[in-house]
């Protein structure tokens, strides 16, 4: 029987295209904070603008298909995480919103819990697109534990030793069974869950350069002029990127009506 051999650019232009097409909030996101930066809006503070803006690509991806009701429910579920985490970090004076709006809850504009929203939209459509599964998942109890001494961190290192390394270091042994199961048209690759979190964790460092650069927030260094982010944060968005991949990956299995236990189990396709 004769096969056929599939073209490896063939494959990785399919694969680029669906990543482009994950991250169709993300880059609203980011285009919305270059045009408001650049153009003023008569009569509506940016802050305000920004939220609208974004509140209307959300609806029209979800009128259009591109998100399904589940998804838009985690969405919130991680802006809600998000700006509960924004709002402390802004009273412990880790970054500050200069600016002036209507929609700004305790020196928060509403609009920033997108920007935590927007990994969340790229982990549901990502997992849609390319028909992503999982090995070896530890379980609900284990991740979910882990998932939730993550966030506390964030709040308690600020005045209790930061634990981000031994976090870290529990990630690796609590994943290190885990792989990513995709498929790009027939063909089914697999990938450690623990590189999947260091690289989208990379990529979210670069997309908060570039935030920071169209004033979306501002760290304490960067008020008199912008600069890089420190590369530190790199580990704060792997352990935050963590938090996303087990809500996401808990929905999309009790979806499927499979539960956690049933990842242990997830078929492979040759």
């Amino acid at each position: 029987m004769k096969t056929t051999k599939l073209n490896p650019f063939t494959q990785l232009l399919h694969f680029g295209y669906h990543q482009a097409m994950s991250c169709i909030f993300p880059v609203a996101i980011f285009g919305t904070l270059a045009l408001s930066s650049a153009v003023d809006i008569p009569f509506v503070h940016r802050y305000d603008a920004i939220l609208l803006v974004l509140l209307t690509v959300q609806y029209l991806m979800y009128r259009s298909g591109l998100e399904t009701l589940d998804e838009i429910k985690v969405i919130c579920v991680f802006h809600v995480i998000g700006l509960i985490l924004e709002i402390y970090k802004i009273r412990m004076g880790s970054w500050s919103y200069p600016e002036p709006g209507f929609t700004k809850v305790f020196g928060v504009p509403l609009y920033s819990g997108f920007m935590y929203a927007s990994v969340a939209s790229f982990m549901c459509q990502i997992w849609r697109r390319l028909r992503m599964d999982m090995t070896g998942w530890p379980g609900l109890l284990p991740a979910g534990m882990l998932g939730g001494a993550i966030y506390l961190n964030f709040f308690t290192h600020h005045f209790i030793p930061d634990f981000r390394w031994w976090l870290t270091a529990l990630v690796l042994i609590v994943f290190w069974r885990t792989w990513i199961i995709y498929r790009v048209r027939t063909v089914t690759y697999r990938m450690p869950l623990t590189l999947a979190f260091a690289i989208v964790g990379f990529f979210i460092w670069l997309a908060e350069n570039i935030a920071t650069f169209f004033n979306a927030w501002k760290y304490p260094d960067q008020n008199q002029a912008w600069q890089m982010v420190s590369f530190s944060k790199i580990s704060s968005w792997f352990l935050l990127v963590i938090i996303s991949v087990i809500i996401v990956a808990q929905l999309k299995h009790v979806k499927a009506g499979r539960g956690d236990h049933s990842v242990n189990t997830a078929r492979r396709e040759a």
